[in-house]
């Protein structure tokens, strides 16, 4: 269960790594430190991260999401939802999370760019966390008895808001 739990905090610790970093300063959570810490140190900080450390496109605008779907697999795999006497596996939310993101982004009701490796890498990674890594988890429904199991899935759905852009 500890590594399970490592592999989802180091995935989105190198996330927020390359959100923080890479992309642009208006990201709610680049909003959040700029707040935090001024836009001068900000700058200061991200160049010299980023004159250190440069990384390839496809890493700074893919792999994130990617990442992200790796770790919503992982806490939401052996999860269900039971609608009357039905069991809905929350196996391929994230796949679905992800295109559909990326399918709002190419009609433009969101803001981004609609990105085929973006679906690829998210494919990929889902892959790994379904077909690689053994849940240590009981199946378990999602809401009642809603556990911490079930509060850190629903978490790693809501951190996507960070990620936000505002215009």
């Amino acid at each position: 269960m500890k590594k399970h739990y490592f592999l989802i905090i180091i995935s989105l610790l190198i996330s927020l790594f390359i959100y923080l970093f890479y992309r642009t300063e208006k990201t709610v959570v680049n909003e959040i430190l700029i707040y935090m810490i001024s836009f001068n140190s900000f700058s200061a900080i991200r160049a010299c991260i980023t004159t250190a450390f440069p990384l390839n496109e496809h890493i700074i605008y893919s792999l994130p999401e990617a990442l992200w779907v790796f770790c919503i697999t992982l806490t939401s795999k052996f999860l269900f939802i039971r609608i009357a006497r039905r069991e809905f596996s929350l196996l391929f939310a994230p796949l679905l999370f992800a295109i559909g993101l990326e399918l709002f982004q190419l009609l433009h009701l969101t803001n981004g760019r609609f990105d085929f490796w973006d679906i690829g890498l998210s494919i990929l990674f889902w892959g790994i966390a379904n077909y690689f890594i053994k849940s240590p988890f009981r199946r378990q429904n999602l809401l009642p008895p809603f556990s911490t199991k079930s509060l850190i899935c629903i978490l790693s759905y809501l951190i996507v808001y960070l990620a936000h852009v505002w215009k």
